[in-house]
């Protein structure tokens, strides 16, 4: 029987109030291996219910305490090493070593990284001998909606819940519809973690369904995304009115600009390293297929540096790459 992924509002997994879902592929056999809810408004606003019931007393809440529930679900991505990382390579057809060398350990990261940071964050105090003292004091927003794009998925989906659970904030997350079954994991690991009911919940869904009915909530009072940039243009225009904040890590690949005097060989293998150089470019290049916003993507040669050289030394780098 197929698997059916479920949304993850106040502690407890539920299906779409639409009792509608999407097919999940796996892209290393192009076959549906499971189904994954087609959420909408209705789901948005229990999550959010939820949500705002929890943030008095999470955001009142001990930050030792606080911290203490992020480290233990780190502890608990950890303890599920194996099975989390066969699944991360499943959803979005990496290869298993490279989800175990880095979305896992990032992920596990990410939450003891932030927990460490809030036991140490305080308001900062500025003295004047003339004006007196200024204090600036960190408070929770309230409600925030994280939503994360598909090639990392667990990676990049704790990078944006962690430090919102740190700083005494509820979260609605919403992972890519391509890439959801570790996002579910994490509701049941969180859970078990101690974390309490309703301080995170995780509805899945398309972005102008289950995405748009998190931008456009009134009650949310941010918005993380990271994602293609027409879709960050959409959510820019949607949020403005309500004047939430927001953060947007938008596509793009990175430029590099080649000068005259720069060394061919040098260059190209920065771009286009072999596996064991000090640059690894081409080799996560490969391994990502392509899709991460950090590689060293297009290069620019100034005028008086021939780019068939650059090319050339290039290629031939690139032949040099194990199948």
């Amino acid at each position: 029987m197929m698997d059916h992924i479920k949304n993850f509002i106040n502690g407890k997994f539920t299906d779409p109030v639409s009792g509608k879902y999407l097919d999940v592929y796996e892209p290393a056999t192009g076959e549906i291996y499971c189904r994954t809810p087609a959420s909408g408004k209705n789901d948005v606003e229990e999550a959010y219910i939820a949500a705002q019931s929890a943030f008095p007393s999470w955001s009142q809440m001990p930050v030792d305490e606080r911290a203490d529930i992020l480290d233990a679900i780190a502890n608990g991505i950890e303890a599920d090493f194996d099975t989390l990382a066969a699944a991360e390579s499943r959803d979005t057809g990496k290869p298993v070593s490279l989800a175990r060398s880095v979305d896992l350990p990032r992920a596990i990261s990410n939450f003891h990284t932030f927990a460490d940071m809030v036991r140490k964050f305080n308001g900062q105090k500025f003295e004047s001998k003339e004006f007196g003292s200024n204090t600036i004091n960190y408070e929770p927003l309230g409600v925030v909606g994280c939503i994360s794009p598909w090639n990392l998925p667990l990676y990049l989906f704790s990078w944006k819940i962690a430090p919102a659970l740190a700083t005494g904030n509820c979260v609605i997350g919403k992972p890519s519809e391509l890439t959801p079954f570790t996002a579910q994991e994490l509701g049941r690991i969180s859970k078990s973690a101690g974390l309490p009911d309703g301080v995170l919940n995780i509805i899945h869904g398309s972005g102008p369904e289950a995405g748009s009915a998190i931008t456009t909530h009134p009650g949310i009072k941010a918005i993380s995304f990271t994602g293609g940039t027409k879709t960050g243009a959409i959510i820019s225009r949607a949020v403005a009115p309500h004047f939430k904040k927001l953060s947007l890590e938008l596509g793009g690949k990175d430029p590099v600009i080649v000068c005259d005097d720069a060394d061919i060989e040098v260059i190209a293998n920065y771009l286009f390293g072999l596996p064991g150089d000090d640059h690894e470019s081409m080799q996560k290049t490969l391994d990502l297929s392509l899709e991460l916003c950090t590689l060293a993507w297009n290069a620019y040669p100034v005028m008086a540096l021939p780019g068939s050289e650059l090319y050339k030394q290039a290629k031939e780098t690139g032949e040099k790459l194990p199948e």
